[in-house]
């Protein structure tokens, strides 16, 4: 259905493909994978049409050779692309999202919705077609997204990230979706971090690293650790090191911590100095609610937190700096870096006042961003260069520098690794072991049980709002994770 050959693209002073090939079948799912910077993205847009290729390249699509590739005219041959951030028009309703375009001369609105309940119906999807499509939750956008494309008579389905944002119910039913599709003929390229994920769904396997063809393997011949070996050029035996790290003191307390507006009560913790304290719990269950009221951003209602053993008044962010408690937010784009900003500023935001008050000290800045970035080994041409030209794995490492600037006792790391690959992982893995090994204290909040089991000294389970139960190391296993954070819940 679709071929890519001798597929290359240079940029002024980069080259990000290079000797590329690609080859996707009917009725086949071909995951696509690499490292941040590997050359994914700049793939799907050449085979969409939206970047042009360098001389020499040969895109073939359902047997046609195609020499003017272009959105539109990809589109018209059969390929849609889906993203992982959705492209819908917030305010047109479900059934106008799905037909824009497609209408002809006169609309009929009858004809139109019903069209957008068969398009919706086809992927499984049930919800009323005249609501605006920004009031949709981010599952439904996304079974909204493919909807539309096998409504305009996609053959050629590319996937993005599709599960990046989605709770683990709901990527199991868009996995189930996809797995539908290939029945049906449809050919998929399925582009994804998330490993276990085409473990499951993939047929083959093609491996990019540092913009070049690694090749391409059948699911019989890789596993884990092999994709893992392929896409970093390198050995990674223990993807989650244990920090062994000694341990101090109780550098962190929660006694009866409650949140009313939240739903959480009666919270009862402790993490101590050089420890991973793992959080662990169903979509909902209160991790993200409960890193907020230690932060001060959702002030508790009741209970104590202890700081170093004594009792702390966290009312806002303010009161957390200067207890020493540090927290990376799971959400990179909208609360972990701004963008538009250089790494420079970025890492300086949450010390300003330190660096010269009223009048900055620029020079101190750029003596503290660095030192953080060369520690934290990210990869940019300068320190001046927008945080958003960067790849998310080393955006989420400029994020860690801010808060690792403010020298603080406890850090609190939300989703950490979600959404980088698995060489960044490594490295902000690391970085966690070194950190705990100096002597801070980490909670560590992450929806990936492999994460908190390789990572965590013990593992925290919420479940509706209230404390579940602690497992040491020792005992924790997925399965025992898992019985805590469902116990009593809807089957």
């Amino acid at each position: 259905m679709l071929s890519l050959r001798h597929i290359a693209k240079t940029y002024p002073g980069a080259r990000a493909l290079r000797g590329v090939e690609l080859e996707l079948r009917a009725g086949e799912v071909h995951a696509l994978l690499g490292e941040n910077g590997a050359g994914k993205s700049t793939l799907i847009k050449i085979a969409s049409g939206v970047v042009a290729p360098d001389p020499g390249a040969e895109i073939r699509l359902g047997g046609e050779q195609v020499t003017d590739a272009t959105p539109r005219r990809m589109q018209e041959l059969g390929l849609a692309v889906v993203y992982q951030n959705p492209t819908l028009f917030s305010e047109l309703s479900v059934a106008e999202n799905l037909c824009l375009g497609e209408d002809g001369p006169v609309i009929s609105w009858r004809a139109r919705a019903e069209r957008a309940r068969a398009s919706l119906a086809r992927v499984g999807a049930d919800f009323d077609v005249e609501r605006p499509a920004g009031g949709l939750r981010m599952a439904e956008k996304q079974l909204l997204e493919i909807a539309r494309a096998l409504s305009r008579r996609a053959r050629v389905l590319i996937l993005d990230e599709p599960t990046a944002s989605l709770a683990q119910g709901d990527a199991d039913r868009l996995l189930d979706l996809v797995e539908k599709l290939r029945a049906e003929g449809v050919a998929i390229l399925y582009i994804t971090h998330r490993l276990e994920e085409v473990l499951r769904i993939a047929d083959r396997f093609t491996v990019l690293r540092d913009g070049a063809w690694i090749g391409v393997y059948p699911r019989a011949e890789v596993d884990r650790a092999r994709l893992i070996r392929l896409m970093a050029g390198r050995e990674l035996a223990e993807l989650f090191p244990k920090a062994g790290a000694e341990l101090g003191e109780v550098a962190l307390e929660t006694r009866g911590l409650g949140h009313g507006p939240s739903g959480l009560r009666d919270i009862s913790l402790t993490v101590r100095r050089g420890e991973i304290l793992g959080l662990a719990g169903l979509v909902g269950a209160g991790r993200t609610e409960l890193a907020r009221v230690l932060f001060g951003l959702a002030p508790a209602t009741e209970g104590e937190i202890l700081v170093g053993g004594r009792p702390a008044r966290i009312r806002e962010v303010g009161d957390a700096l200067a207890l020493g408690l540090a927290y990376v937010p799971e959400d990179r784009k909208e609360h972990g870096v701004v963008e538009a900003l250089p790494l420079v500023e970025n890492i300086s935001l949450a010390v300003l006042r330190r660096l010269g008050g009223v009048w900055l000290d620029e020079t101190a800045e750029e003596k503290l961003a660095t030192g953080l970035a060369a520690r934290l080994g990210v990869k940019a041409a300068s320190i001046h260069v927008a945080a958003g030209t960067l790849s998310g794995g080393n955006q989420q490492k400029v994020a860690l520098a801010r808060w690792l600037a403010t020298e603080p006792r406890v850090l609190i790391l939300d989703e950490p690794t979600q959404g980088i690959d698995v060489g960044a992982k490594a490295e902000i893995h690391r970085l966690m072991g070194q950190l705990v090994r100096e002597g801070l204290a980490i909670i560590l909040i992450s929806s990936e049980l492999p994460e908190l089991l390789g990572l965590a000294d013990r593992i925290a389970v919420l479940r509706g709002g209230r404390l579940a139960g602690v497992l040491p190391a020792g005992e924790a296993t997925r399965e025992a994770v898992l019985h805590l954070a469902m116990e009593g819940a809807e089957t």
